[in-house]
């Protein structure tokens, strides 16, 4: 099965966008997918629109793979900005991916 893309209208979603992209995403869910690719190449000028957009996708996803694509830098500068950089599903710098945990044997030397 072909993975289901969602688009993000350009410039930048608005806050009112939100409601039907994750009733698309909710509806494409349901119909069978498994992951749900998230297209943002169109969002040229975010905005806290984008950031309302995303952030309600990554809640109406409840856990289920949503991959975030095509972001360009000044989206990812906006997410960083706020705290949300998370919702383009890759790592902070720095920090270790989602579900990595660090071992600690018992004879390591404290650091």
């Amino acid at each position: 099965m072909e993975t289901p893309r969602l688009v993000l209208p350009g410039p930048s979603p608005a806050a009112r966008d939100a409601v039907p992209l994750c009733a698309r995403l909710s509806r494409l869910y349901e119909d069978g997918a498994r992951t749900v690719e998230c297209d943002a190449a169109a969002v040229t000028a975010p905005d806290l629109g984008a950031v309302q957009a995303l952030a309600r996708l990554r809640l109406a996803a409840r856990g289920r793979p949503l991959r975030v694509t095509g972001a360009a830098p000044a989206l990812r500068a906006l997410l960083d900005l706020v705290g949300l950089v998370e919702l383009l599903g890759e790592s902070e710098e720095r920090e270790p991916a989602v579900g990595v945990q660090e071992g600690v044997e018992p004879d390591d030397l404290a650091v």
